[in-house]
């Protein structure tokens, strides 16, 4: 019976084989009849009995040849194409924890200046953080920059001015204000004034003006009462 040759992913490095053996983990054979298995390059592995290689995903490498298996990236560091041999530190702004693919911005207010960091850094009070990849910026003496700022926080110009760690109303302000009201109460004023002008006056304090003519008397001024009545003055 004639010899038969070893399958892919299995060897025979001696004569008189009575089988093949299976490549082990991190080698393969990716032809029949092989007499060696090959080890996998940097950046890929292989299970036993493999007849290639597989290259390490994103966020995982492989520094050596024959890796089993491959490695996630350690804290702050990434790898952000397959078959890493080695990865890439976190750059300044940026952060990664254990058991990430691969890193992250640092959040709003927060801030990295170095590479491989496993956190970022919260803004101080009194400074402020534009950008994640630089230092702190020295809040203005006249604005307010709270811990986690990202720009200071300044009080209404004109209007407004800082005072301690509040806002408070400027001069001008004040001003504006009391002539404001003064103007206000003056013409509340000047409103009372035309309506209590525009009343119509109490009848009994009004003069009778009603003129009538007597029939055979000829014309004679009679103040609000007939001809033939006496009169009625209304007194006061």
């Amino acid at each position: 019976q004639a010899c038969l040759p070893c399958s892919k992913g299995a060897y025979s490095n001696s004569t008189g084989s009575t089988e093949c053996q299976p490549c082990q983990a991190g080698f393969y054979a990716n032809e029949t009849g092989s007499k060696l298995c090959q080890d996998c390059s940097s950046g890929y592995f292989s299970e036993k009995n493999a007849t290639s290689c597989e290259a390490c995903s994103q966020g995982f490498f492989c520094n050596t040849t024959h890796c089993t298996h491959c490695t996630m990236c350690p804290a702050g560091q990434e790898a952000l194409s397959s078959a890493t041999e080695k990865c890439s530190f976190c750059r300044p702004g940026m952060h990664k924890v254990e058991n990430e693919l691969r890193c992250r911005m640092c959040r709003t207010g927060f801030y990295q200046t170095l590479q491989g960091q496993q956190e970022c850094n919260i803004c101080p009070e009194n400074y402020y953080c534009p950008s994640p990849d630089i230092n702190p910026l020295q809040c203005p003496g006249d604005a307010f920059c709270p811990a986690g700022s990202t720009a200071p926080q300044f009080c209404m110009e004109t209007f407004l001015r800082k005072s301690g760690s509040q806002c408070v109303l400027a001069p001008l302000t004040i001003f504006l204000l009391v002539v404001a009201a003064t103007f206000i109460l003056l013409i509340i004023i000047l409103i009372v004034r035309r309506k209590k002008d525009a009343r119509p006056m109490d009848p009994a304090r009004t003069p009778l003006l009603n003129k009538e003519e007597t029939p055979s008397r000829g014309f004679q001024p009679i103040y609000g009462i007939a001809w033939d009545r006496e009169p009625v003055y209304a007194g006061w």
